[in-house]
């Protein structure tokens, strides 16, 4: 499943979120939204999930210092530990073994930043015989 993870500033709007996703290349096939935990209750971001209909995944900030990023902010790195919100909660939400499939973009108003991860589990049972079963 992929996941959209999200970075934004407190006045960031609907229009800015939006136009982040669309940028990291839109709501097709993604399955959660993930932020920092504190800004779920965001008016913009709870609007966004409505219109498309999807959960989110409130990400704590101690979780942030694990993940490392490709894209790395100064600011973001002094003040969470880790380079970009948005990565790093998209892959904090997809779990272990996730992979970003969309580095970090941003939305042309600069109030918002989206990036795209996804975990991709083989599936055992394909691999998996009969004969395997009874031998």
């Amino acid at each position: 499943m992929k996941v959209a993870g999200f970075g934004f500033r407190r006045a960031a709007s609907l229009a800015s979120l939006r136009c982040a996703l669309a940028a990291a290349g839109g709501a097709q096939g993604i399955g959660i939204l993930a932020t920092l935990a504190p800004k779920i209750c965001s008016p913009a971001f709870m609007a966004l999930a409505e219109e498309l209909g999807l959960p989110i995944c409130p990400i704590g900030a101690d979780m942030l210092p694990s993940l490392t990023t490709p894209t790395v902010s100064d600011r973001i790195m002094r003040r969470f530990g880790t380079g970009s919100i948005a990565e790093a909660t998209a892959l904090a939400a997809a779990g272990q073994g996730a992979s970003l499939l969309v580095s970090r973009v941003l939305s042309s108003d600069g109030m918002a930043t989206a990036a795209i991860a996804e975990r991709t589990v083989p599936d055992m049972a394909k691999n998996v015989t009969q004969k395997d079963i009874t031998a």
